[in-house]
């Protein structure tokens, strides 16, 4: 756990969190109750301090994000609040980056007793952020400070009618204010209560993407093959994706290139145009000699892979053309509506070719970096379920167009087949392997129920569901009694079983695949864990191999549990012993 100082909260934490304590949530925040969502969802605590509010959301049946940036306070909750329910986060207003590049969302977002720290001129990107954290028609719930600043703690003097300015200027719906005495009995304070409900996607990333996909112009496929790689990005390989600044993310342009790659493949190797007027690769400025010399599958292009010989430069100067054709093209005609303005902005580099590469986040990002609006990223994170049909369904409306115009006919089964991701195989024949030899020489456990497992009961269990997730990382892929697995079936396990089976998961982590020094297997584990889960601006050692100790990885997935469940309400299950 860090240890940032906030002065006034830190030397004081002890005495602050027995005040805060004193008060009941339900009484106190009484005036909220009746907009809160009858289906509770997921809600976030700005500002936590000592966990009474964010322990009160839980108990009403809500799964909690608890932000608060003072050490002593977080430490205060998490001891006070031990529940797996509630995940701590040390982060701030007016930026939230640590929250925002986790990808999450809420229903509801509780932000009490805090406005009076941010300064007027932060409010603005204050309240911004906090929208972009909110599902469409969440509900947003605000206390404010009237009155003079308690000694040893600075605060900015806050008013109603500064937050309905930013209300209105956002098209936030305000449900309720009111007005109390200070429940602590100090005269001279009052407490001034606000509930907002956010409108349709406040950010205006929907009806931008909706406009990208259906009306903006196209001369070929590109604009639909670079947002379909990006989504892919944001859906599947979060982790790489890195705050730039408060309004874009950063992504490793040669990932752009491979999974830009991966997507037209298939595509290609079908025979189905991407142009209006020629068939096959005619016309393509990516597919030059490197592609024909290209003699993988789209299965093997994806992170944590790793080639030699013909196949490492093959790989190289495709990516390397790719990425030319990407910032040339479709990266520099997708704009904001009725501007020049690029939606994704690209900086470039010339990587290097190697004898040998490895498909991680440094060697991908050797080609340069692209830069996407937060509201897009979150967006395309959140809701890929939805908006990758549209894309494929307007990709095969280009492609059955240029067949009519050429005057070829195909099967339409052909151009869906063609059309479908590539999904890594559901394959833990290597995990179980490297489970039978670990039963050769020592006892091995169930992580979900602690049972001692034998050759005739172990199955490889999926943490998160390949139904609703489809992953085959090594962290994702675990030990798991035969009868606790069907069990658990394709349910997400809940916030009390990952952290009952915490020290057991992180145990074989280390004994499976973190063990050995510069071992294949050891490389692999990192490289997909930083790739996929988000950690956090942590750099790798100058060695080149991402050393996150196994708590932080533990943490993250922890947090894309909460993503899984607050985005797809995935079913749960709490166990079976």
């Amino acid at each position: 756990m860090s240890r940032r100082s906030v002065p006034g909260y830190d030397d004081q934490a002890k005495i602050l969190a027995e005040r805060y304590e004193s008060l009941d949530f339900s009484k106190i925040h009484e005036w909220l109750l009746p907009f809160l969502p009858e289906a509770r969802g997921s809600a976030l605590d700005v500002g936590a301090g000592s966990g009474r509010d964010a322990k009160g959301l839980l108990d009403m049946g809500f799964e909690v994000v608890a932000v608060e940036p003072s050490f002593g306070m977080r430490k205060e909750g998490m001891e006070r609040h031990p529940d797996p329910g509630i995940l701590w986060v040390d982060d701030a207003l007016p930026g939230l980056d640590q929250l925002v590049r986790q990808g999450l969302s809420f229903d509801v977002a509780l932000v009490s007793a805090v406005w009076m720290h941010v300064s007027p001129e932060d409010r603005p990107r204050a309240f911004r952020k906090i929208l972009s954290l909110l599902k469409p028609g969440a509900i947003l719930a605000m206390t404010l400070r009237q009155g003079p600043p308690d000694p040893g703690r600075h605060m900015y003097e806050s008013s109603l009618p500064e937050l309905e300015k930013l209300v209105r200027t956002h098209g936030v719906t305000l449900l309720h204010t009111s007005v109390e005495p200070d429940r602590l009995g100090r005269s001279e304070v009052t407490w001034v209560h606000v509930a907002m409900k956010v409108p349709d996607d406040e950010t205006g990333a929907l009806p931008l993407l909706r406009h990208t996909i259906l009306k903006s112009d196209k001369s070929s496929t590109y604009k639909l093959g670079l947002l379909r790689s990006i989504a892919r990005i944001a859906d599947g390989s979060h982790g790489m994706g890195r705050i730039r600044n408060v309004e874009a993310v950063s992504v490793p342009l040669g990932l752009v290139g491979l999974f830009w790659i991966r997507l037209y493949k298939p595509l290609l190797s079908a025979g189905l145009p991407q142009t209006p007027n020629n068939r096959g690769v005619q016309g393509l400025g990516f597919v030059r000699e490197a592609w024909h010399r290209l003699n993988l599958s789209p299965f093997d292009l994806r992170p944590g892979m790793r080639f030699s010989g013909d196949d490492a430069l093959a790989l190289h100067r495709t990516i390397q053309d790719a990425v030319d054709t990407i910032a040339k093209m479709p990266a520099h005609y997708m704009t904001y509506p009725g501007t020049k303005d690029p939606l994704f902005r690209v900086g470039k580099a010339r990587s290097r070719a190697l004898p040998g590469l490895l498909l991680d986040e440094d060697y991908l990002r050797s080609f340069g970096e692209m830069l996407v609006p937060v509201h897009i990223w979150n967006a395309l994170s959140r809701y890929d379920v939805w908006i990758e049909p549209a894309l494929q369904s307007e990709w095969m409306r280009l492609m059955q167009g240029y067949l009519d115009r050429l005057g070829i006919e195909t099967n339409p089964r052909e151009m869906f087949e063609a059309m479908k991701w590539s999904e890594p195989r559901r394959d833990v024949s290597a995990v179980r392997e490297i489970a039978r030899r670990f039963l050769e020489n020592k006892a091995l456990f169930c992580v979900w129920s602690g049972k001692r497992l034998r050759n005739d009961t172990i199955d490889i269990d999926h943490c998160f569901p390949w139904s609703a997730w489809p992953c085959d990382d090594l962290w994702n892929l675990l030990p798991a009694h035969q009868k606790v697995n069907r069990s658990k079936s394709d349910k997400l396990p809940s916030s009390r079983m990952l952290l009952e089976a915490a020290d057991r998961v992180m145990e074989w982590w280390h004994s499976a695949f973190s063990a050995g020094e510069n071992s294949p297997i050891r490389k692999r584990f990192y490289v997909e864990a930083q790739g996929t889960l988000v950690m956090d601006s942590v750099r790798p050692p100058a060695s080149g191999n991402p050393e996150f100790p196994l708590e932080r990885i533990f943490d993250a997935l922890s947090f894309k549990r909460f993503s899984l469940k607050s985005d797809q309400g995935i079913e749960e299950w709490d166990g079976s012993r």
